[in-house]
């Protein structure tokens, strides 16, 4: 119940355990197809170039870079958190000249603040967005954002690697070029694919570059031919891991994104109104907060790191510990794809309010599973 990877589903276990094929096998190639149309229906996108990184979610982070940004290039980058932090790194290993859009930890980033950052890049090549921060539980609204951005001539970027699955992801309606992923979170399959999409703007971005694509392990416009009908050999796709995700989507798909994303908002609540009852708090910003990674403020004088470890120890329950500032901080809670049960809100409540009243802070736990009702 940590910050990532969540659960498996037992079909997803039972996938992986399947006989390998080879990468270029006709039942493989079948499967590939099948893929990219599911990440197209959870995108929700018509993306033609719409498929899984081999790599994590970093992976796909580094895809985007690598094949949009050249070097020189104007970027702004809004940074809330960790992983807004890592596309600065990211884009200035591109060559890029990064402005950085900044909030508190904790907080989104407004449409004002980018508003107010292109008036100072004169051409901006792109502006890139982590639309659920999972290292605070903020999530940045990003339609208001994309006008902004494609009213100033650039491509919008965004991570979805938390949101996607557990939250609306609207990749066409909100005018998204170019989107990345990862597995391990509320598609609840292991870490090891990145889903990434590319409008046919930020393609052409990518095909009319004035030098090569630093990575030649991600340079799209090699993948494409693998990825698209000739079939090129471009590397050894990991079989495993695409059977995992085949079976993740399925099972998202079956579900309903619509239920999927109502149940990670129902659980979110349920959670939020028991920590309310015995007087704590979500940290991130109020009307912003993800349903599925919750940072919840640690009360005075309770040793943070103490009750991870007694939880993991005593209940066999693992939840995340805050990073940079809210390092100490706060506690990240996920509830995130097969992980997202009410029985596993009320396995944690009953734990944790165990461990606040053992390490000094009295704590009512019928009141916070009353809550619950």
């Amino acid at each position: 119940m940590g910050p990532g990877p969540s659960n498996v589903a037992p079909a997803v276990l039972q996938a992986l355990s399947q006989p390998l094929v080879g990468h270029l096998d006709p039942v493989f190639v079948k499967m590939m197809e099948e893929l990219k149309a599911m990440l197209r229906a959870v995108f929700l996108t018509q993306n033609e170039m719409t498929f899984p990184v081999s790599g994590t979610g970093s992976a796909g982070m580094e895809f985007c870079f690598v094949n949009l940004i050249e070097p020189g290039d104007e970027v702004i980058v809004g940074v809330n958190g960790v992983f807004g932090t890592r596309m600065v790194e990211v884009a200035e290993r591109c060559g890029a000249r990064v402005t950085k859009v900044e909030s508190t930890w904790g907080n989104i980033i407004t449409p004002q603040q980018v508003v107010e950052a292109l008036k100072t890049v004169p051409k901006p090549k792109l502006v890139a967005i982590v639309h659920a921060e999972t290292s605070t539980g903020a999530l940045t609204p990003v339609e208001e954002i994309s006008k902004l951005v494609h009213d100033a001539g650039a491509l919008l970027l965004l991570d979805t690697v938390t949101s996607l699955g557990g939250c609306p992801v609207r990749i066409d309606e909100w005018n998204v070029d170019a989107v990345y992923s990862g597995t391990q979170k509320c598609l609840s399959c292991p870490p090891g694919l990145a889903p990434v999409s590319l409008n046919a703007r930020a393609l052409e971005v990518a095909r009319r570059r004035r030098t090569k694509v630093q990575s030649w392990y991600l340079d799209v416009n090699l993948l494409a031919s693998y990825w698209g009908q000739e079939r090129v050999y471009h590397h050894t796709a990991p079989i495993s891991m695409n059977y995992g995700l085949h079976a993740a989507l399925r099972l998202a798909l079956e579900e309903g994104l619509e239920n999927r994303w109502r149940r990670h908002k129902q659980n979110h609540l349920a959670l939020k109104s028991a920590l309310g009852a015995i007087g704590l708090e979500i940290a991130s910003q109020e009307g912003h907060q993800l349903w599925q990674l919750n940072a919840i403020r640690v009360p005075s004088g309770v040793d943070e790191a103490e009750v991870r470890k007694r939880l993991l120890n005593e209940f066999n329950l693992e939840v995340g510990a805050g990073l940079g500032p809210l390092k100490g901080k706060i506690w990240r809670v996920g509830l995130m794809g097969e992980t997202s049960t009410r029985e596993n809100v009320r396995l944690f409540l009953t734990a944790f309010c165990q461990m606040l009243n053992e390490c000094g802070r009295k704590t009512d736990t019928k009141a916070a599973l009353a809550a619950l009702e």
